[in-house]
């Protein structure tokens, strides 16, 4: 961590116990562990929950179950969050975890494919989606997800400066590194011709958020 990234941490609300524990676990194992969201991003997105009050929320990789718990964390308590890993060996860590969890009523882990499995599930319109899965098919999980969001609704895309790679031509021929680019580029022109709304922030490796109008539906 540089000197900046130890102010923050310092000028920040602290981080939740439960939330922390799971961090330390996600850290000690499992592999990756800098895929979790930590403390800063779990807060951005705790916050963002308590400002939106979505009722339903679909987020497309769970891993640890950190981002979905750090949104659980600021959901009304009625609403529900569905947390879709593809990954079945995840499932041993992190289900645990989410059933133990204080916000585990708010929460259903799902193993399987997100495009396969959600249709059949009929659920209402979703108001928020957090996207950090396979960084090939952002752009396929955006055209699968946008047209089951209510108008108003919110989406969230981590990753999407992928360490700087998106502008380094080292990275050209990278699968991950040109889908992250495939999606900047369709939201900069979905930004461009009106459908939504876009920012992308240059919290931990790029936080995209994304709205869309309440004037149109796709």
């Amino acid at each position: 961590m540089t000197a900046i990234d130890d102010y923050i941490q310092d000028h920040i609300s602290p981080e939740h116990p439960y939330l922390y524990r799971l961090y330390r676990a996600t850290n000690t194992q499992l592999l990756r562990p800098r895929m979790a969201s930590g403390h800063q991003q779990g807060l951005l997105l705790r916050m963002i929950c308590q400002m939106l009050h979505p009722m339903t929320v679909v987020e497309i990789g769970t891993y640890s179950g950190y981002s979905a718990l750090a949104m659980a964390s600021g959901m009304p308590a009625a609403s529900r969050l569905y947390t879709f890993e593809i990954n079945d060996e995840q499932e041993d860590f992190t289900r645990p975890w989410i059933e133990g969890s204080p916000w585990a009523d708010r929460v259903s882990m799902i193993i399987g494919d997100v495009e396969q499995l959600l249709p059949d599930m009929h659920l209402p319109p979703i108001d928020l989606v957090f996207i950090d899965a396979n960084k090939r098919d952002y752009v396929a999980y955006y055209q699968f997800l946008r047209p089951m969001m209510r108008p108003g609704g919110w989406m969230i895309a981590d990753n999407t400066l992928w360490d700087g790679h998106v502008t380094d031509h080292a990275y050209d021929r990278d699968a991950q590194t040109i889908g992250i680019r495939a999606f900047n580029d369709l939201m900069a022109a979905e930004a461009r011709a009106g459908n939504i709304e876009t920012n992308i922030l240059p919290l931990r490796d790029g936080l995209t958020i994304i709205r869309i109008p309440e004037s149109i539906q796709k």
